[in-house]
């Protein structure tokens, strides 16, 4: 079974939740549907190379972006959160 094709504003949504710290692979995947190994397929194909690297590096064994890992610690997440993450993120790749 394949996949259906992301909107580019589902993808920018996708991207800025998978960057934010305090937003868990369950959360997304309750939010848009998309797995953890779905997310980082997505992350390689939007990001450059040396920005995936950095972003898996990151997210690698952090106990937030796994819920069952936090322990009941929910965190809530806004579409004004993944703007501001996103404005930051483009800028961070201007410096790349």
């Amino acid at each position: 079974m394949t996949k259906p094709q992301l909107s580019e504003a589902l993808i920018s949504e996708a991207i800025a939740l998978a960057w934010a710290d305090d937003v868990s692979f369950e959360m997304i995947n309750e939010k848009l549907g998309l797995t953890e190994p779905d997310i980082i397929l997505l992350m390689r194909g939007a990001l450059k190379p040396s920005s995936f690297r950095l972003w898996r590096k990151r997210v690698s064994g952090r106990k937030a972006k796994h819920k069952m890992l936090l322990r009941g610690k929910e965190i809530k997440f806004t579409l004004n959160d993944a703007r501001r993450l996103d404005d930051e993120t483009e800028t961070l790749d201007r410096f790349e």
